[in-house]
């Protein structure tokens, strides 16, 4: 939709109003260039500069019924009493994200001025307008979720699933010597045990990974997770939505999402999580599936998606490398270190074959 083009409608028109209505464009482009090259740039995130680039077509697109004459011939930049008025901090910036952060305020006030202003000349298109400034709060959160995923997942390639099907006992000694050996993370999957064994067993991993530079997840349950004090908690495509878990867990807590599509890991990125796993890549040995994502997915995600995505399912000394190629360059895993004769070498074998492909 874009404006009724009238050229009465806007002979009538306030000189005052279209001089709001052409600062607030400009303002509300402007912003929104700052926060795309933040994602393109920084974040290298083509998903969310994709729909960055999409937000500022659709508002360009929906005012473009305006005469641009009628804007230009409006605008009086040197008699604007604004340009005029400062304050302190203005010129301030202390990093990229600070950069983005307020480049989010300043386009969503200028939406809602455009929004309030168009009221007058086509209520319709107040409306589409407040569709984009409510779109503008999910991409802020996004950028939000994203900056502090990648704070906290920075150096974490090397995720590792344990359950303690030979006791809790046997499991938290193999989570020592794994911490000691190098693992970025922890995952507690493990259905078998009560309610009550489960929280033991969490408590106990988030104790043998305190102080340490491993994180501790737990899956399913953000119940465990709070109690734990884990740094995060997983959950797949049948559990829980990623709201209901925030709900739960608050507001810092990493939330991992399982995927098996690109629509998938699209929806998890635009839906709050923190992560992605993204398989299953191969059969396994933990874990039976009907299909399998392959590595064609994990190429799919390793080009479009921005967020930390972790590839799992059967990865292996074999496979590895085939996994790493696709351009996700982390990996989950489980039964190829859990059910190892020396768990800690194999850890090391997989932490050197990371380091053949480094982040960027």
């Amino acid at each position: 939709m874009t404006f009724p083009v009238s050229e009465s409608l806007f002979a009538k028109c306030e000189t005052s109003t279209l001089r709001v209505i052409d600062a607030n464009r400009n303002r509300a482009a402007e912003g929104l260039r700052v926060v795309e090259e933040y994602f393109r740039f920084i974040l290298e995130d083509p998903l969310l500069t994709r729909h960055c680039k999409q937000l500022r077509h659709d508002l360009r697109e929906l005012l473009a019924g305006i005469p641009e004459h009628c804007l230009s011939v409006s605008r009086d930049t040197d008699a604007d009493v604004g340009t005029e008025i400062g304050v302190d901090d203005e010129y301030v910036r202390v990093s990229g994200q600070h950069v983005a952060y307020s480049s989010w305020k300043r386009l969503q006030q200028a939406l809602r001025v455009l929004e309030e202003y168009t009221k007058l000349l086509a209520p319709e298109i107040a409306v589409q307008i407040e569709t984009l400034r409510y779109s503008s709060y999910t991409l802020e959160r996004c950028f939000q979720i994203s900056e502090d995923a990648h704070r906290k997942l920075t150096a974490a390639r090397l995720y590792v699933l344990l359950d303690a099907r030979r006791g809790i006992d046997a499991m938290i000694g193999l989570a020592q010597c794994l911490v000691e050996a190098g693992v970025h993370v922890l995952q507690l999957r493990d259905k078998s045990l009560s309610d009550e064994k489960l929280v033991l067993a969490a408590r106990e991993l988030r104790r043998v990974t305190a102080n340490q530079q491993a994180l501790f997840i737990v899956n399913d349950r953000p119940d465990i997770a709070l109690l734990s004090r884990a740094d995060g908690v997983h959950v797949g495509q049948e559990e829980l939505r990623v709201k209901d878990v925030r709900a739960v867990v608050g507001p810092e807590m990493l939330i991992g999402v399982s995927t098996h599509t690109i629509e998938q890991a699209r929806a998890a990125v635009l839906t709050g999580a923190s992560y992605l796993g993204c398989g299953p890549t191969f059969p396994s040995q933990t874990k039976q599936f009907s299909t399998f994502a392959g590595l064609e997915f994990l190429q799919e995600v390793g080009a479009e998606i921005g967020l930390p995505a972790f590839a799992i399912g059967g990865i292996d000394a074999t496979n590895v490398g085939r996994v790493l190629a696709t351009g996700v360059k982390r990996i989950a895993i489980s039964g190829a270190i859990s059910s190892a004769s020396d768990p800690p070498r194999v850890t090391r074998e997989f932490l050197e074959q990371l380091k053949k492909f480094p982040l960027l």
